[in-house]
C-alpha cells in the first residue's frame, strides 16, 4: 500500500459499526468500477491469496452480487450481497450476508448493512465503507474473524488494479 494514501480501519463498539476509509490513487469513475462490475471485481476482491468469482451479479436498486472468495485448493466461501440503494458514482446502500453456492443465507454468521461512499480527494478518490451490524457479538464475530486484515489485503489488491488499469490508458 502506498503510505500516503489515507486508510483508516475504526470500531464504535455503541454504534456496533466499522468504518473504513480508504484513499485510492485513481478518478472515482475508475474505483466506482471496480466496485460495481463483477469483471473487476473478480480481480482483486478477497484477501490475498484468495481469488473471488462472480456467480451471477445483477447491479441495480434491488439487486445482487452471489460471489466466492476461493482458496488456492479450491475451497470456496460463498457471500451474498443484495443492493438497497444506489446513486451512481457517489454511494450505494447493500445488505451483505455469507451464503451456501445456491445463494441461502447462512443466518449463524454476521449480516450487515453497508454504506459504501465515493469522494474526490483532489485527483484522487476516497471511499467510506461503514459496516452497521445487529449486535455487538456479530461485530466482535467479524472483527475475530480477521475483517481488519482481510480488509488491508483486499484494498492492496485493488491499490495494485487501479494502477494497473491506469497503465492502460
Amino acid at each position: 500500500m502506498n503510505s500516503h494514501l489515507q486508510f483508516d480501519f475504526i470500531t464504535d463498539k455503541e454504534k456496533k459499526t466499522l468504518t473504513v476509509r480508504r484513499e485510492f490513487a485513481a478518478g472515482r469513475r475508475l474505483v466506482w468500477d471496480c466496485y460495481t462490475k463483477s469483471e473487476l471485481l473478480n480481480q482483486w476482491f478477497a484477501p490475498a491469496p484468495l481469488t473471488t468469482k462472480t456467480k451471477s451479479m445483477d447491479f441495480r436498486d434491488g439487486g445482487h452480487w452471489h460471489y466466492a472468495m476461493v482458496e488456492p485448493n479450491g475451497t470456496e466461501y460463498w457471500g451474498y450481497t443484495e443492493y438497497v440503494k444506489i446513486s451512481p458514482v457517489d454511494f450505494y446502500t447493500a445488505l451483505d450476508a455469507f451464503s451456501n453456492e445456491a445463494g441461502e443465507i447462512n443466518n449463524d454468521l454476521p449480516r450487515a448493512e453497508w454504506l459504501v461512499t465515493f469522494t474526490d480527494k483532489e485527483e484522487n478518490t476516497l471511499v467510506e465503507t461503514v459496516v452497521t451490524y445487529k449486535s455487538l457479538a456479530d461485530l466482535e464475530t467479524t472483527i475475530q474473524m480477521g475483517m481488519e486484515e482481510g480488509m488491508m489485503s483486499t484494498l492492496e489488491r485493488l491499490d495494485q488494479l487501479l494502477v494497473n488499469l491506469n497503465a492502460r490508458k
